[in-house]
């Protein structure tokens, strides 16, 4: 008896699929890439140090003004501190060192608030740059000749003219969302624990709106035209202090 015996089946290995081809001049990317931190000067790093560079703006806007401001009006010809505002430095032969000085510090000043609402939100980015825009108003509309400056100028307060009055306006308004600007800051820090810093926004938003109250009455005087300068010293050295401290903890 004869038994057929059919063939055994016969199983094969698939054969290992082959990886595509690169192309020539690519370079394959290890798959760990997808999981690797990112490193400095990645996406993130840029816009970090943009950030920073934003925020170093407003530590050098106050110096330069101030710089600017107190040595034109320790030398020129007929300026005096005791009389003066230093707005009046935007007239004469060298008035237009004052006017870039007023719209340099203007933009340094935007560019912080810019930096600023990076890393903070609510109204103090928005007080800033609208103190930032009111200084480059403040230059391109140039404050009237009065109170015997530049040489050759009547001793009184003098013509009024639209750009003067514009002059005036911007200011006004730039000093006053500064000093908002000033205790926003404080409530800020106050909410952060951080006491020091919250009663220094605050005295120096008060000191200052208290002395352009004095100036802005018309009450003049050697002692309120000083207290003026002292406030607009001290304005300045608290945003530079302000965007220093931001910047190292950012």
């Amino acid at each position: 008896m004869t038994t057929d015996t059919a063939p055994a089946a016969t199983t094969s290995a698939a054969p290992p699929a082959t990886p595509p081809a690169t192309p020539a001049g690519a370079r394959a990317v290890a798959p760990a890439a997808a999981n690797r931190p990112v490193a400095p000067g990645s996406s993130a790093g840029p816009a970090a140090r943009a950030t920073r560079r934003l925020l170093a703006a407003g530590a050098v806007a106050g110096p330069l003004y101030v710089g600017v401001s107190l040595a034109q009006a320790l030398t020129r010809d007929g300026f005096d501190l005791t009389r003066h505002s230093w707005s009046l430095l935007a007239n004469g032969d060298l008035g237009s060192v004052h006017i870039a000085n007023l719209v340099i510090t203007g933009v340094l000043t935007t560019c912080f608030a810019a930096g600023l609402r990076r890393v903070h939100r609510g109204w103090a980015p928005r007080l800033i740059a609208a103190y930032g825009l009111s200084l480059i108003a403040a230059g391109v509309f140039r404050a009237d000749p009065a109170l015997g400056f530049p040489p050759g100028t009547a001793p009184g307060p003098g013509e009024v003219t639209w750009h003067g009055l514009l002059h005036l306006a911007s200011g006004g308004i730039g000093f006053l969302c500064l000093t908002a600007a000033c205790l926003v800051t404080a409530r800020r820090y106050r909410h952060a624990g951080r006491t020091g810093r919250a009663a220094y926004s605050a005295i120096t938003g008060v000191l200052f709106l208290a002395a352009f109250a004095g100036i802005a009455s018309g009450a003049g005087g050697a002692a309120l035209n000083l207290a003026f300068t002292g406030a607009v010293l001290l304005v300045w050295a608290w945003l530079a202090g302000h965007a220093l401290d931001l910047r190292r903890n950012t």
